[in-house]
């Protein structure tokens, strides 16, 4: 795949991951479904498919999200981690407050939320943790409920983005904050081409090694190539409500972090 046709591959500010089931186009109320499926897969090999696509890097992203949120050490303090149902990011949270926060764990896909309440109990984190099986462009809580919200690699297989966006909005209070990590567009030409190699040649065939199906690998290489780039996910951002939208990119761009503010 060119660089030319990756970059005109990805949706702009206006939208169109709601059709988009990777390269696939589906009707709109189809993806999350077919995303289902993918999830119920991968649940249990969820963070080894996170080393595959990443190459390890993905731990190293998690903790700058951890270490840019500096989460209070306060038991009053509450966050919201969506799509994150087997823990990764809750987890890193409850320890960076010393143990004192607590994290709402939401997630459409119960398989993926029955791997985290189980490695919750073996860490002896149940206790700071409630895992919640909901739909993010839908959230079950009451407007100006969490200090922060967090969603690592999972804004991209929500159908409809600025949905969800809105529904982070509501739900943080004044001064809240939204950080989302995930894989955006690489910004140096011969870091890109290898990128390439590896997403398309070698992630399906280790995927296929691994949980002995491709396709749902498949899917999420090409979900990151529809995913908007850095400026137009942050004018998605901004459209939602938030100010102070920024970004960072890490390893080049294959990842970013983007924080917004409820002001």
């Amino acid at each position: 795949m060119t660089e030319a046709r990756t970059s005109a591959a990805r949706i702009s500010a206006e939208g169109g991951m709601e059709t988009s089931y990777g390269f696939r186009k589906v009707g709109d109320g189809e993806k999350q479904g077919l995303v289902n499926d993918v999830f119920h897969k991968v649940a249990k090999r969820y963070d080894v498919m996170n080393d595959v696509m990443s190459a390890g890097m993905h731990r190293v992203w998690k903790d700058a999200l951890i270490a840019s949120l500096n989460p209070r050490k306060d038991v009053g303090y509450k966050t919201l981690d969506v799509a994150g149902g087997t823990g990764d990011v809750a987890f890193r949270i409850v320890e960076a407050s010393d143990r004192k926060a607590h994290v709402t764990v939401l997630d459409i896909n119960g398989s993926m939320l029955a791997v985290g309440a189980e490695r919750a109990e073996k860490k002896r984190l149940s206790e700071n943790l409630t895992f919640v099986e909901a739909n993010a462009e839908s959230l079950p809580f009451e407007a100006n409920s969490f200090d922060a919200y967090t969603i690592a690699f999972g804004i991209r297989n929500v159908p409809h983005i600025d949905v969800a966006l809105k529904e982070a909005y509501r739900v943080l209070k004044r001064g809240g904050r939204l950080l989302v990590l995930e894989f955006s567009e690489v910004e140096m030409p011969l870091l890109e081409r290898f990128y390439e190699e590896w997403s398309f040649k070698a992630i399906p065939r280790f995927g296929r090694m691994i949980t002995g199906d491709a396709e749902p690998y498949q899917y999420l290489v090409e979900s990151i190539r529809k995913f908007p780039n850095q400026e137009n996910f942050a004018a998605m951002i901004r459209n939602a409500g938030f100010s102070r939208v920024t970004y960072t990119n890490y390893t080049g761009g294959i990842a970013a972090l983007h924080s917004g503010w409820k002001l």
